[in-house]
């Protein structure tokens, strides 16, 4: 019979560590990590076969990243256990990512793994009480590069959860977007089909591109911002860097992309001779449809005035939902105010009275009059009135009075007349 041998891995072995996976899991051991992240090692990592007769008959599979190596996989055929081929194979690998400088060469199998005379014959120790963590990264790594092409990034966790208030809205894109997006299978055995296209309307200073910030936070997936403006000066034209740019974004695995004041693009068409930018609308119009039909994607456009939007731009079939955002409830602007006024001082103030005094405000609104009530309480702590050194304590943050000074200066963004054509709209448009 003739001899196995242990061997560099060609390409041409891809079926045979295919068929070293099926073998493991038919055996009902789960690998630790996927089939995609073992033949993605096999290619750019470090990887070994054992052949005989040109059959692959065993492997292993290595990963080094500075001075800690992993063992990836390693598989041998049933009929070809307990003649030393593992130990062999991991020696082999090991020889490949010495030239890392290793300091430490790990493995974690499986619970149900009982084939370790390998391991342990190559000197590795078997380590007690420990527990395998692990959290799925979205973002691979091959799609980097056209995410940052495209201006793209990965946004911070957590920034679902630093959306002050506006509870109703949370829960209401929490339950529509998040939850079939981020809960795919389950959405499918309930016969609910993911959304893959929003419009978010509202007053100017709403929150709406913190909203979709949020959205692609929440979901873990890339977020890409397409600015009109930039993309009018490209040599193709609007129309054709538009068409371009989503051309782009089917080539990442999942991603939010999202569109701001949407109106600029999509307005109503009309006129004769045909405006430069009704081209753009139209190829719009046939942008949308394909990317509906690829999923583990969302487009979210915010609009001030959805009124001007074109009729077909809305329509059902490209827009899965039209939803309204508005300015916030009591409750919304209660928490806005404990998270901008400074911890030290917030008991000391009378965080009743300024909600009352901001109905009507934006989220952007109080902010500003917040920040604008902490730059006059320091001025007034360091200069007084003008003619020397306050009487403020050192430290002291701003005041009650403070805060009402600069609600009283604050210019509100949306006028008694926008927010009733707002509700109108809601009514008229809002589809959720």
């Amino acid at each position: 019979m003739t001899k196995w041998r242990v061997r560099d891995f060609h390409s041409t072995d891809l079926d045979g560590i295919l068929h070293l996976w099926e073998t493991v899991k038919a055996n009902n051991v789960e690998p630790v990590y996927s089939l995609s992240e073992v033949l993605a090692s096999c290619e750019k990592d470090h990887a070994v076969v054992a052949v005989q007769n040109d059959q692959v008959i065993g492997a292993a599979v290595g990963r080094a990243a500075h001075d800690q190596g992993w063992i990836v996989f390693l598989a041998i055929l049933p009929e070809y256990r307990s003649r030393g081929i593992g130990t062999a194979l991991l020696a082999a690998v090991e020889s490949r990512m010495a030239p890392h400088g290793l300091t430490k060469l790990s493995a974690l199998m499986p619970e149900a793994e009982t084939r370790v005379g390998a391991f342990i014959s190559r000197g590795f120790a078997m380590k007690q009480n420990l527990r395998y963590f692990e959290r799925i990264i979205p973002v691979q790594r091959q799609e980097l590069e056209p995410l940052s092409s495209l201006g793209g990034r990965v946004l911070a966790r957590g920034l679902w959860e630093n959306v002050s208030g506006m509870h109703r809205e949370k829960e209401l894109l929490e339950r529509r977007l998040v939850l079939p997006l981020a809960k795919a299978d389950l959405a499918d055995e309930f016969g609910v089909v993911p959304p893959r296209a929003v419009v978010l309307f509202g007053p100017p200073g709403t929150g709406k591109t913190t909203f979709a910030k949020a959205i692609s936070s929440r979901l873990e997936w890339p977020f890409v911002e397409v600015f009109p403006s930039r993309l009018a000066a490209d040599p193709q034209g609007l129309a054709g860097a538009l068409r371009e740019t989503f051309l782009q974004i089917a080539e990442l695995e999942h991603a939010v992309v999202f569109i701001d004041e949407v109106e600029e693009i999509a307005s109503h068409r009309s006129g004769e001779p045909p405006s430069p930018l009704q081209g753009v609308t139209n190829e719009l119009l046939k942008i949308i449809p394909a990317f509906r039909e690829q999923p583990g994607r969302l487009l979210i456009c915010a609009t001030n005035f959805i009124r001007t939007l074109d009729s077909a731009f809305l329509r059902h079939g490209r827009f899965d939902y039209v939803i309204p955002i508005g300015l916030p409830d009591h409750q919304a602007r209660e928490a806005m105010w404990q998270r901008f006024i400074p911890a030290s001082v917030v008991n000391d103030v009378d965080v009743d009275l300024l909600v009352r005094r901001t109905d009507g405000f934006t989220p952007a609104d109080i902010e500003y009059a917040a920040r604008s009530a902490s730059q006059r309480a320091l001025e007034k702590a360091v200069y007084g009135n003008g003619s020397g050194p306050g009487e403020r304590e050192p430290g002291k943050g701003p005041s009650t009075q403070d805060y009402l000074d600069a609600i009283d200066d604050t210019r509100t963004t949306v006028s008694e007349q926008v927010h009733e054509q707002f509700l109108e709209d809601i009514g008229a448009l809002g589809r959720v």
